[in-house]
């Protein structure tokens, strides 16, 4: 695979308006003058807070103010924070080991949630296994904008269902890695995570487009997560807002 598999959807104008939206919306995020001096710790709360809509979407009951208290004990919100707390590593190698990056995210989250041999591997399915190399394939060659490839790692995943019982939090995982890997959030500053749990409603009718094929669902799906990335940089502007009021 040599030609940009992608290039066809970079000059669709749903797809131009969203990457320069969300380009946008994280711009104005790096320009807030608390980065200058406290960029770790609104990091280090993008990351709570994405940990936490992560596994509410996968279904944890758990509160963030739980979750801070360190007394959500549910093992899904446990595992989208062990999840959480090694992404920083795991952020250096994605772009080079995408399959084994994979799986350590989902030896990570599905810790209590499925049995300890199938920790680390994906569904034992031919289709599975295909579309995963495939993944790796397009990543390795696509000069993509990173909110399109974001996209499209996380609908993947998702659709797949690859590595269940956490597919889920093991999506959005890869997706922020993406947005790191690619640069358009290099300190991980972003809770895109929140802005999909704010759009949760539009969830299943945005993937099911990206699921059926037709480029318009793509389309759909692309600007339904740039959507969740405007919403997640402006969750992080407001933690910026907090820690300059004191």
């Amino acid at each position: 695979m040599t030609d940009d598999p992608l290039a066809p959807l970079l000059e669709l104008p749903g797809v131009v308006a969203a990457v320069a939206a969300s380009r946008k919306a994280v711009d104005g995020l790096l320009g807030h003058r608390v980065l200058r001096r406290r960029s770790p710790d609104v990091s280090g709360e993008s990351l709570l807070r994405g940990a936490w809509a992560s596994a509410v979407l996968s279904g944890s009951p758990a509160t963030l103010d739980q979750v801070r208290a360190g007394i959500a004990t549910d093992p899904v919100v446990q595992g989208a924070l062990r999840v959480s707390a090694e992404l920083a590593t795991l952020a250096d190698t994605w772009s080079g080991a995408h399959r084994q990056v994979l799986a350590r995210l989902h030896a990570l989250a599905a810790v209590d949630l499925a049995p300890v041999e199938q920790l680390g591997r994906p569904r034992p399915d031919r289709e599975v296994a295909h579309r995963l190399d495939t993944l790796a394939e397009v990543l390795a060659v696509t000069g993509a904008p990173a909110v399109v490839l974001a996209a499209i790692v996380q609908a993947e995943l998702l659709s797949l269902d690859a590595f269940t019982p956490a597919s889920g939090v093991v999506a959005r995982a890869a997706a922020r890695l993406t947005l790191i890997d690619r640069g358009l959030d290099p300190k991980s500053l972003v809770a895109f995570e929140v802005g999909h749990l704010e759009l949760r409603d539009e969830f299943c009718s945005a993937l099911a487009g990206y699921r059926a094929g037709a480029v318009s669902g793509v389309v759909a799906w692309i600007e339904h997560c740039a959507r969740a990335v405007e919403l997640g940089a402006r969750e992080s502007v407001a933690v910026c807002e907090a820690i300059q009021r004191g």
